[in-house]
């Protein structure tokens, strides 16, 4: 569930809001107080993950969902809505009201102004208008906790280049090289050939969850010296910025896909 502490990172303080300027404050003060409670239990259970932390932050997120869904405006999903790899999902609009947690590379969880109220799921995709932002980690009654794209908590299938040549896509800390920030790495899962420029793409999971087939995941920017490997490793640009992402879209319905037909062999 998500940590009381980011309800202070909430967007009240965006221009052209000031009228629930109030509210913002008044949320600010209340978390303020939630999270000297929350530091003061994890210095007598020795630290998170006591079952007083967990029934704490349960009870914060009831309180301060609904709050933070208040003072964030909607989001405009139009691009979203017309990429072709999405045709016939439902799409759930949502939009970023904090960031849980950071790493080197930018932030590696964010939590949405939707939840299970709004028929979220773990495990569900989380895209924008540019491609893959991650997958659905926790859910509340009211918000919910995304791992994003860069993260330990993603890896997924892909294809690449023209040919479609499968491989994996994971955090750029695996792989044959470590990464700089911001980049993932490729890893081949048969033999074929990656070059700089290779658009990547999910392969798309068993009953389109996590990730439906198609969606953009990035763009491959080097390819790793190694001539004795039989399957390449290669750095790969993310479609999207995590550290600018704000509406996304939860696939509460992976895109509707055609009956394949049988065939006659020896016709």
């Amino acid at each position: 569930m998500p940590s009381l502490s980011r309800s202070s990172l909430s967007r009240s303080s965006l221009p052209g809001r000031r009228p629930r300027r109030g509210l913002g404050l008044v949320l600010l003060a209340l978390t303020v107080g939630v999270l000297v409670v929350d530091h003061a239990e994890q210095a007598t259970q020795g630290g998170v993950g006591g079952s007083g932390v967990g029934g704490l932050r349960t009870a914060g997120e009831t309180v301060f969902g609904p709050l933070e869904r208040l003072v964030t405006p909607g989001p405009s999903l139009h691009s979203l809505l017309s990429a072709p790899a999405l045709s016939g999902a439902r799409i759930l609009p949502a939009r970023v009201v904090a960031v849980d947690r950071q790493g080197a590379g930018g932030p590696e969880r964010v939590t949405l102004d939707v939840g299970s109220r709004d028929g979220v799921r773990t495990n569900q995709c989380v895209v924008n208008a540019a491609g893959l932002v991650g997958r659905v980690v926790s859910v509340g009654p009211w918000t919910a906790d995304v791992a994003l794209m860069g993260s330990d908590e993603v890896v997924a299938g892909v294809r690449v280049g023209r040919a479609g040549t499968l491989g994996s896509v994971a955090s750029g800390a695996t792989g044959a090289a470590r990464r700089p920030a911001g980049l993932v790495t490729l890893t081949l899962v048969q033999r074929g050939t990656v070059r700089v420029g290779d658009a990547v793409t999910t392969l798309g999971s068993v009953g389109g969850s996590p990730y439906p087939p198609g969606l953009p995941v990035g763009t491959v920017t080097s390819v790793d010296a190694s001539p004795g490997d039989l399957a390449p490793t290669a750095a790969v640009r993310p479609a999207v910025d995590v550290t600018t992402v704000d509406a996304v879209g939860v696939l509460i319905q992976a895109p509707r896909t055609s009956p394949r037909p049988a065939v006659t062999a020896g016709g």
